[in-house]
């Protein structure tokens, strides 16, 4: 099933990862619903558990690059969640590619982040993200992530390494 999907993710999503293990396309939703409510509250454990436990785990974003495996993953969100600067995202604007074992979500990150000086800056993320349904339930396995504009890709890689 292809279809533009209505819902939205972002810094009011709940932990679903218990409704993660149904199958079809509300437990693929719920474990997306999940990486969404870690991303914005900063809940470590929560992302790298809707994660797939593979070695070829893979994320392609705008300051991790490419990296492989749930524990590098996880390292990445470790740094943005103690780093400098506080981010903030929707997913929105989805296209929800889905079946019984395997649900691609494409659409947008829109939000910002927050400088130490306090300064929201406005992010925008082209995004994918694809899941499939394991003997855990539904776990995440591929992120891509890209910022059109190279100056906004600057500042935030500059902002996310803490002025490094």
């Amino acid at each position: 099933m292809i279809q533009q999907a209505t819902h939205r993710y972002g810094p009011d999503s709940a932990n679903r990862l218990d409704a993660a293990t149904a199958h079809g396309a509300e437990g693929a939703r719920a474990a997306l619903q999940t990486f969404y409510y870690a991303l914005n509250s900063r809940d470590g454990a929560a992302l790298a558990e809707v994660w797939a436990d593979d070695p070829l785990v893979q994320l392609n974003n705008p300051v991790g690059g490419i990296l492989r495996g749930r524990d590098a993953v996880a390292a990445l969100y470790d740094k943005i969640f103690h780093g400098p600067i506080r981010v903030q995202v929707t997913f929105s604007d989805i296209v929800e590619y889905l079946d019984d074992s395997h649900a691609v979500f494409a659409g947008a990150e829109t939000g910002s982040y927050t400088t130490p000086e306090g300064t929201a800056v406005p992010l925008r993320i082209r995004t994918s993200r694809y899941f499939r349904f394991t003997a855990a339930g539904w776990r995440q396995y591929h992120h891509h992530g890209s910022i059109d504009d190279p100056e906004a890709l600057r500042a935030y890689q500059h902002a996310v390494r803490g002025g490094a």
